[in-house]
Order: structure tokens, then C-alpha cells, then sequence
């Protein structure tokens, strides 16, 4: 069966529904991650690479957005990246805080 929905895509449409995808992709793989993460831990546990891919496929997903001009999926998005942007911010806050001084 033919995909008749792409017959009329020009090069440039394919590129970004590529780039839509590949932000999906990322931001869908910080789930497996988190998942595996907490079967070898044997508990719930968020590792910090769940939080670079979440900023990754939310920064990725939020220019898929801009180029589609969809307002709704660019505040959710807009919004989101702040989000973990500061969970980062506060594991490294944290961490500083946990090690010795001088180190």
C-alpha cells in the first residue's frame, strides 16, 4: 500500500516530519531508560539521563512545533523543557551541596 500522504510532500516536509520524529523518539527512549534504571536498582529511581533526554526531545519537539505553528504543542513543550532544565539545575545544586569543600 502506497503512502498517499507523502506523494505530495516536497524534500523540505520530510526533513522536519523526520526531525518530529527523531524528538519523539528521544523524548519517548527517557522512559526505557528510567526503566531499566529502576529494574537494576530494584526500586523507582529517575537517572539523570532521563532528564537530558527529556530536555533534548522537549527542545527537539518544541522547533517541530514553532515550524508547525501549533500553539498548544508549543506551550506544553516551552513549558516542559523549564521543567526539567531545573531538575537538572537541582541534582548538580544538590550534589555541590554533598561534596567536600574544596573538591
Amino acid at each position: 500500500m502506497r503512502w498517499m500522504m507523502f506523494d505530495a510532500l516536497q524534500t523540505q516536509d520530510i526533513v522536519w516530519i523526520g526531525l518530529g520524529l527523531a524528538g519523539q523518539a528521544l523524548f519517548s527512549a527517557r522512559f526505557l531508560v528510567q526503566w531499566i534504571a529502576s529494574e537494576r536498582r530494584r526500586e523507582s529511581h529517575i537517572p539523570v539521563a532521563f532528564w537530558y533526554l527529556s530536555i533534548a526531545g522537549g527542545i527537539t519537539l518544541l522547533t517541530y512545533a514553532i515550524y508547525r505553528a501549533d500553539p498548544v504543542f508549543i506551550v506544553g513543550q516551552s513549558t516542559g523543557v523549564f521543567i526539567y532544565a531545573r531538575n537538572l539545575y537541582l541534582i548538580r545544586a544538590g550534589r555541590a551541596e554533598s561534596s567536600p569543600a574544596g573538591t
